[in-house]
């Protein structure tokens, strides 16, 4: 697999200790043997491909950046991939803390090394219930859809599921977010633009740590979960990253939701089977307990499984007010993007936009 070159600069994680604490943990899973990942590729690829096309016939999109990169890779190359774009992200962080005094013990050894093994756990759990995934970040043009060999092939013996269909159905999702980051021009730099104010503001400082477990408190005492809106992310944001990590909760609860509805709406009579993965993979994910349904919380995966209902609920509305030319609104600039409110209440948003919508016409 390519390898990001590893930027210059301060690290806030020790990202070497984070891969390797993956791959030292990984070896202890079985695995299946290279046929059975050289069979995934192959078919994976023609999957890409032939997802691509009903993606683009279903919305109308059309990426600008040339066919779509297949790569089936094992839980330690998933690792390695996030570990990559992780470190990518973070780069400017540790770059601005070791300019301030204050801040520059984030960057002493035990710090970066402590990170690292925790961050290196997380990628160890998270390497075995991911799929697939869209890399916007990855060097090829218009990034890579990664495809978790081992999971796949697990789910697939675990349920019976024709291997054809599920991996069709797998692709359809993952090149959806391909052709939305690659055929809307402005999408990719608005988004990073996002993860760049997100992360150029102040990392918490002891303050900030006990205001986050003031307001958890009165999220508990008020009957709510506290890591439900955005995992550990929500918890630890200061009034001005909550401001932007909201921004950035409405764009990926569009996206997803968008992204739902395409995939079950292109692979209708390609993937017959496509209720049925759909409710195992739901109930897979509703029946976690105890520390796994802690690691949900904290990584967000609740946060994103309601980004997609709410996001599907919202291009359905949408749609039903004012067809595929009102909702297709949302690609032509940031200012037509929903905010979270107008996600939860459609209505708000048609009508914010109704006026363009007629002139449009």
């Amino acid at each position: 697999m390519p390898r990001r070159a590893a930027p210059s600069g301060p690290d806030l994680v020790a990202w070497d200790v984070a891969e390797r604490v993956a791959t030292q943990a990984l070896r202890a899973l079985a695995a299946p043997g290279a046929g059975v990942q050289a069979d995934l590729a192959s078919d994976l690829a023609d999957a890409t491909a032939r997802a691509e096309r009903l993606v683009e016939a279903e919305t109308g999109l059309v990426s600008n950046a040339g066919p779509a990169v297949a790569r089936v890779t094992d839980r330690a190359g998933w690792v390695s991939a996030n570990v990559g774009s992780f470190r990518q992200l973070l780069r400017p962080v540790g770059a601005r803390l070791a300019r301030r005094p204050a801040t520059r013990r984030a960057l002493n050894p035990a710090a970066r090394t402590a990170a690292g093994v925790e961050i290196g756990l997380l990628l160890t759990w998270m390497s075995t219930r991911v799929l697939g995934q869209y890399d916007l970040l990855a060097s090829e043009a218009g990034g890579v859809v990664y495809y978790v060999a081992p999971n796949i092939a697990a789910l697939e013996h675990r349920h019976g599921f024709p291997p054809d269909e599920f991996r069709l159905w797998i692709a359809l999702h993952e090149v959806t977010h391909r052709t939305q980051f690659t055929a809307v021009d402005w999408l990719r730099p608005y988004f990073l633009g996002l993860v760049e104010r997100g992360t150029e503001l102040a990392v918490p400082d002891g303050r900030a740590i006990l205001e986050a477990l003031w307001r958890a408190a009165q999220e508990i005492r008020a009957g709510r979960n506290p890591l439900a809106e955005a995992g550990v992310a929500g918890l630890l944001a200061s009034s001005e990253q909550l401001a932007t990590l909201r921004e950035a909760q409405a764009l990926m609860t569009l996206l997803e939701g968008h992204s739902d509805v395409v995939m079950s709406r292109a692979g209708a009579a390609a993937v017959p089977s496509a209720r049925r993965f759909h409710d195992v993979l739901a109930e897979r994910r509703a029946s976690a307990s105890g520390l796994v349904r802690l690691l949900q919380q904290v990584a967000g995966i609740e946060a994103k499984l309601r980004q997609y209902r709410e996001g599907e609920a919202f291009v359905e509305a949408v749609e039903r007010a004012g067809g595929a030319e009102l909702l297709a609104l949302v690609w032509s600039g940031p200012e037509m993007l929903p905010t979270l409110d107008e996600i939860r209440d459609p209505s708000r948003w048609v009508a914010r936009v109704g006026g363009t919508a007629r002139a449009a016409t």
